[in-house]
């Protein structure tokens, strides 16, 4: 017997809502559920970001981006005019 009479038997003998229901739905909620699951995870990143950058203080993060942290113990040196 050869492999392509064997599979076009199973082909032939197999019923349609097997192939439906035990393969093509499960397949099709897994992918669904899988976007879903990607969706909300983008909504809550996007949400952090817009409470995280606030127009109102880019000027503030700005300067305390290039603020050099100072150690303690150290005396700050004040310039004379």
């Amino acid at each position: 017997m050869s492999t392509n009479y064997l599979l076009s038997m199973f082909w032939k003998e197999m019923p349609t809502f097997f192939f439906f229901f035990g393969i093509f739905m499960p397949v099709t909620v897994f992918l669904l559920l899988l976007i879903a699951y990607c969706w909300i995870k983008l909504v809550e990143v996007n949400k952090e970001l817009a409470t995280e950058q606030d127009p109102r203080e880019a000027l503030l993060n700005y300067h305390n981006q290039w603020q050099k942290p100072r150690r303690s113990g150290q005396k700050q040196k004040k310039c004379k005019n």
